[in-house]
């Protein structure tokens, strides 16, 4: 195998893993502040996906204008889900990490594909853009266009997050509620409302990566999950509630998944993957950027 295969492969590899990075962030926003594994995750980006391309199919809006409708829509029906959904079950139960809200958010992914399929059918949707097949010529590499779009989106919104979580009185209070709720509580943070805001900040970023997917992805009820097992491989393996650990974490699964599929199968490529995560594992369970908890 040529070295030159190997670096489009790799380059080819980290642009879409920035794309996984940026779907693990919403996952790890709410992670580190509910302690809940959201497994509705997916299909909320599903939602996202739909959302941008039925603007486009509808009312011809480009996929990239998208999130000014779709952000603020999956905001509220983060908040709602928290409020309605998630809050009552926090509140009846006293793990850190209690299994019915986890079970909730799986059974509210069940209820969200198959509203798709009931409404949209099993049909592949796709966006059809100059942007969605431009290709970039580089050193004799090829560069994805929408790839790239995304991965400057990844950088501009985990620089965003970094920014609102360190120097805003909000951010700051989520930090500090997911660090230590009863603390935070004495200090006059109203826990519940930061939860539900939490709970919205995670889910409106698949809005932004919905948008970034569909000018060269297909869009169906089941998309989430080819996303989803990733992004929960990608927090686990950067560190469950970091960021960095998401963004990074993300970039090595795609690397690692574009340079093994040049010398197996696909499918093989992601048994490989896996089997490197379980071994890391091992060596530091709680990813490589987390901290272990007590």
């Amino acid at each position: 195998m040529s070295s030159q295969a190997i670096l489009q492969a790799a380059l080819s590899g980290f642009l879409i893993g920035s794309i996984y990075g940026l779907i693990a962030l919403g996952l790890n926003v709410i992670f580190g502040t509910i302690r809940v594994i959201n497994f509705a995750q997916g299909s909320l980006l599903m939602v996202a996906m739909y959302s941008s391309y039925w603007l486009w199919a509808l009312a011809g809006v480009h996929p990239y204008l998208s999130p000014l409708v779709s952000v603020p829509l999956l905001f509220v029906l983060g908040y709602l889900v928290q409020a309605w959904l998630v809050s009552p079950l926090l509140a009846r139960e006293t793990a850190r990490e209690p299994m019915s809200a986890l079970l909730l958010t799986l059974g509210l992914a069940l209820v969200l594909d198959n509203l798709a399929l009931l409404f949209f059918q099993a049909d592949f949707k796709t966006v059809v853009t100059p942007i969605g097949t431009a290709r970039i010529r580089w050193e004799g590499l090829i560069i994805s266009v929408p790839r790239l779009v995304g991965c400057g989106t990844m950088v501009a919104v985990a620089s965003l997050l970094w920014l609102f979580f360190t120097r805003t009185d909000l951010g700051r209070a989520i930090r500090a509620v997911g660090q230590d709720r009863q603390v935070a509580r004495l200090l006059g943070i109203d826990d519940a409302r930061i939860y539900n805001v939490a709970f919205a900040l995670g889910t409106a970023l698949m809005g932004i990566a919905g948008a970034i997917l569909v000018p060269f992805y297909y869009t169906d009820p089941s998309i989430g999950t080819t996303f989803i097992l990733k992004a929960f491989v990608i927090v686990v393996l950067g560190g469950l509630g970091s960021m960095p650990g998401a963004a990074l974490g993300g970039v090595i699964v795609g690397v690692l998944e574009g340079v093994i599929a040049l010398y197996t199968q696909a499918a093989v490529a992601q048994v490989a993957l896996l089997g490197l995560f379980v071994l890391l594992l091992f060596v530091r369970p709680m990813g490589l950027l987390g901290v272990e908890r007590k």
